[in-house]
């Protein structure tokens, strides 16, 4: 089935497998390989059945290649009986009236690997006694080791070009070519110079897409995009027998002899990509690349370039990447990525689509190594012993992982809440509707005067989005320290002390809670504790800190106020109610709907105004409301922080109003301007507290401001 979002490509590759569709070549996955940890499952291609046990194994090309390269069978065949060298001839003496013809030097291993690609081209030898004929060959005979013997294509190879059972290899030629020179010589040295061959890259305008997908029957196409423009498409399709969306991800398909080069790369590169002091500073991508095509050279073969792009594609994506999810997590529209168990497809949370149902399943076995790895680039250690964690990938997503059947009964799950690399700046967010250019001045002004806030809400909420975002406001000088389950929090601070819990790594090693990091940071004389989430006892001494002076930002789950202060006040927080009126500010934030469109607005914003002394109770003051119809905020006229800051410093009335406004304006102005990376949005506040005058003079540019410096 042809997809018409695709005819405004400019070249469309057919697909490798032309015995099968490729949705079914997809959904089938290759037997794995047992000398090494590569995921067969993650190369779409059609299933090989595995070999019975003939009284001699096949020999493809390949093996025979191999074998004139290393002298002898790969990994996993018995090894040939050494022998001794062919005896040179020796001339016979010359007869009268006769010339002596030279003894035939001994062929060099080019021309004897070349002459594999050239079998069958001259006059065929007549067979030996006993040998038979080409017509009397099995299907996939076992190479002889006479260079006279002719067999045919060997079943990778016939896939290759296009299945065609025939013993001429001029089909072969236009896909592989033996390298004649594998260097020019020195005329003054006599040495070989290697030469340096330019490995091409891959171009979708150039050398058109790698995939084209073929949807099962059954499906209709609702939506497409590219994750990697040419090599990897999302197609969002109905499923009209469930009724449902799902999510149908497409790769390059491998052919038979495709996929068994890529299975040998895959092995040699894991022994050869032990890397000297100048690789190590080279980017990843062109080494591996290199590495790849110096093993071509090795095997003494030449891809063309379909075949070449597709194996850079799939040794960038498992060996750099993250194998069979390298594309989710490219995907931006996807947020949360869930496996619940061994051959159960994947499900994703889609900004656009929602909960949506995936094309993606695993075997218990690559499941597990995808865990371990998953664990391992987390800096974590996961085994049956220690079979649940919670991590941090490099890119800052979150990672929550069980392993095997111990406490999962369906085998190893994880489930990733995606995070960007650069978090979420205040500007991002007011162009995003989450607050209004009136929110964040309270929050800027408050933080700068040392308000303590609290943000809660229900899962997926944006809690600590916000937290991360307003934590940009706080002064450059002043020293903050945060405290964190799993790595979230991005500042761009200097005075900035990250500090993460730890479980216990051994027998006998102790274990680091947030409990024992706030006790710590106590010492540390911050002006602001940072702390990713408060669930347990740490929520006491995170409520002393604040009634000692210091300044606490955190995110607690809860649906409004009340339910904060009654979870606050209840096992196993237990923090006391007087404790509780050192709290300023509490933003409520939501998840809510518009229409099909989820987006997260905050609900109120909320000051703790006291106690009540008579009933005990604490009083609230609500600053700011959203309504849901109109997708507005509102200021209610009377803020208890915004006294406290006019009061302090010393402000009247219009002093403050005039301080707002600027805020204001240079907040409008930054949206208006693009300054959206945490970065340039981090230095402006931050040059704004150092020299408001020159921002206020620069407020028509302050892209070019930040770049003369303060």
């Amino acid at each position: 089935m042809k997809l018409p979002g695709l005819d405004k490509l400019k070249k469309i590759v057919k697909p490798d497998n032309s015995s099968g569709k490729e949705a079914d070549a997809i959904s089938k996955t290759p037997s794995p390989v047992k000398v090494t940890p590569f995921d067969p499952g993650s190369l779409p291609g059609p299933s090989v059945p595995p070999l019975k046990k003939p009284p001699k194994k096949p020999t493809s090309l390949f093996d025979e290649i191999y074998s004139l390269i290393y002298g002898g069978k790969r990994k996993g065949t018995k090894p040939k009986t050494k022998t001794k060298p062919p005896t040179p001839l020796k001339t016979p003496p010359a007869s009268p009236g006769k010339a002596v013809k030279p003894a035939k030097p001994h062929p060099s291993l080019t021309s004897r690997i070349s002459s594999l690609f050239h079998r069958g081209k001259g006059k065929a030898a007549k067979p030996q006694a006993g040998q038979k004929t080409d017509t009397e060959l099995p299907a996939t005979p076992v190479m002889e080791s006479s260079p006279s013997t002719i067999p045919e294509l060997t079943p990778y190879e016939m896939e290759l070009y296009g299945g065609k059972k025939t013993s001429s290899l001029d089909s072969l030629k236009r896909a592989f070519h033996v390298e004649s020179v594998a260097g020019k010589k020195d005329t003054t040295s006599g040495k070989t110079k290697k030469v340096k061959k330019i490995v091409p890259h891959y171009d979708p305008v150039k050398e058109g897409v790698l995939v084209e997908p073929a949807l099962p029957e059954g499906y209709r196409e609702i939506d497409h995009y590219w994750v990697d423009v040419g090599e990897s498409l999302v197609v969002i399709a109905l499923n009209e027998k469930t009724n449902q969306n799902e999510y149908l991800l497409f790769e390059p398909v491998l052919s038979e002899f495709q996929y068994e080069l890529i299975e040998r790369v895959h092995a040699d590169l894991r022994n050869i990509l032990i890397l000297d002091d100048d690789e190590l500073v080279r980017d990843k991508r062109e080494l591996l690349i290199e590495k790849m095509d110096d093993l071509f050279h090795e095997y003494g073969i030449n891809p063309d370039l379909n075949t070449l792009f597709k194996l850079q594609y799939y040794l960038i994506r498992n060996f750099l990447g993250w194998g069979r999810i390298e594309a989710l997590m490219k995907d931006p529209y996807i947020e949360d990525i869930s496996c619940d168990g061994t051959m159960i497809p994947l499900f994703l949370y889609h900004r656009k689509y929602r909960n949506i149902k995936t094309n993606i399943t695993f075997k218990a076995e690559i499941l597990d190594s995808l865990a371990i790895t998953l664990a391992q680039r987390s800096g974590k250690h996961i085994s049956t012993g220690s079979p649940i964690i919670d991590a941090t990938l490099p890119e800052g997503s979150r990672l929550q992982l069980t392993f095997g059947k111990e406490v999962t009964t369906r085998g190893t799950s994880f489930t990733i809440r995606k995070f960007r690399e650069e978090p979420f700046s205040p500007i991002e967010l007011l162009e995003n509707g989450t607050f209004n250019e009136d929110q964040l001045v309270y929050f800027w002004m408050a933080i700068e005067n040392n308000k303590s806030l609290l943000f809660i809400g229900g899962t997926a909420s944006g809690k600590t989005t916000s937290l991360n975002a307003t934590s940009l406001f706080i002064p450059p000088m002043a020293k903050v320290v945060s405290i964190e389950d799993t790595r979230e929090i991005t500042l761009f601070h200097e005075n900035w002390i990250a500090s993460v819990t730890r479980d216990s790594i051994a027998e006998g090693a102790s274990m680091i809670s947030m409990f024992d990091l706030l006790r710590a940071a106590m010492r540390q004389r911050p002006e602001y504790i940072i702390v990713g989430e408060v669930r347990g006892a740490e929520a006491q001494t995170l409520f002393q800190a604040m009634n000692t002076g210091h300044t606490t930002f955190s995110t607690l789950h809860a649906g409004n106020v009340d339910a904060a202060i009654h979870r606050l006040e209840s096992e196993p927080l237990n923090v006391p109610r007087n404790m509780l009126q050192a709290l300023n500010v509490i933003s409520v934030q939501a998840l809510v709907y518009r229409g099909q469109e989820r987006i997260r607005r905050v609900q109120e914003i909320v000051e703790i105004a006291g106690a009540d002394p008579v009933t005990g109770s604490l009083r609230v003051n609500t600053v700011f409301t959203y309504d849901p119809v109109s997708d507005k905020f509102s200021y209610q006229g009377r803020s208890q922080v915004y006294a406290d800051i006019a009061e302090k410093r010393g402000w009247s009335r219009e002093q403050l109003e005039d301080e707002i406004r600027i805020r204001k304006m240079i907040l409008i102005a930054m949206k208006e301007q693009g300054m959206l990376d945490y970065i340039s949005v981090s230095q402006l506040f931050q040059a704004y507290n150092i020299d408001a005058a020159g921002v206020i003079e620069s407020i028509g540019d302050l892209k070019a401001f930040l770049k003369r410096g303060v």
